[in-house]
């Protein structure tokens, strides 16, 4: 199914991923060719992508804030799980899985898949249901991240199973009865982080199936952050539990 990436950052990350098939690339007439357009159009041409010049306004109807440029591909590339097991083999590293229970705003979607991108997060795992998928609204959202990061979907509770196999402690990012301060527990080892819903939280099936639950200690008048903001902070605290490790492989 093909579908349009729009906005200058997507459009220039999903080129040099290069892990979607690429069938147009339209650029708005007498938009100005520097930084980033540049580059969109360097590396359409060295592809030899087809380019379509076109009226800025014919670009209007394919998304939000289209910056100029805009790219027909096919549908996302999901993954299988042992993709993302073999790809933290390859880069020697202790694996590092996101998972997702129900996450379903996609600005939250990109937000946590740009910080994943970002940390070395070997893969993150969506439901099959009931959740947001990677459409061209997360890719906008995550500023074309969601393109370089291995992404699967699959049932949270036997993934989790098939994770432990592996060696990670699953992580609940969850404040209750139990939970642990980031620096009461080991985080430099395999880890399965796991994050909520908006409203809910974990599902009562994937909680029972944490090892631990992880809460970042507040000391504000507000005592909650949102799924995107406190999922991205824990992994910042992984990344730095780790040494801040350098790009992967």
């Amino acid at each position: 199914m093909k579908e349009w990436i729009w906005g200058r950052n997507p459009v220039l990350e999903t080129i040099r991923a290069g892990r979607r098939r690429i069938f147009e690339l339209r650029v708005a007439q007498g938009v100005q060719e520097e930084g980033r357009v540049v580059e969109i159009l360097r590396l359409a041409e060295k592809s030899s992508l087809p380019i379509s010049r076109v009226p800025r306004e014919s670009l209007e109807g394919l998304g939000g804030n289209h910056q100029g440029t805009a790219l027909q591909v096919d549908s996302y590339p999901y993954v299988d799980l042992h993709q993302i097991i073999e790809k933290a083999n390859q880069a020697n590293e202790p694996l590092l899985v996101l998972l997702l229970d129900l996450l379903k705003d996609p600005q939250n979607l990109g937000t946590l898949i740009r910080t994943a991108e970002a940390v070395g997060v070997h893969g993150i795992v969506l439901p099959y249901r009931r959740t947001a998928t990677i459409t061209p609204a997360v890719v906008n959202a995550s500023s074309g991240s969601s393109e370089h990061i291995l992404i699967t979907q699959a049932n949270l509770a036997q993934t989790l199973s098939t994770l432990k196999e592996e060696g990670a402690w699953v992580v609940g990012l969850e404040e209750g009865e139990g939970s642990k301060r980031p620096d009461q527990v080991d985080l430099t080892g395999p880890l399965a982080v796991v994050v909520g819903s908006e409203a809910e939280g974990m599902r009562k099936l994937v909680r029972s199936s944490c090892d631990f639950l992880l809460a970042l200690p507040m000391r504000g008048k507000v005592d909650s952050l949102n799924a995107a903001v406190a999922g991205s902070v824990a992994l910042y605290l992984i990344w730095q539990a780790r040494g801040y490790q350098g790009p992967q492989s």
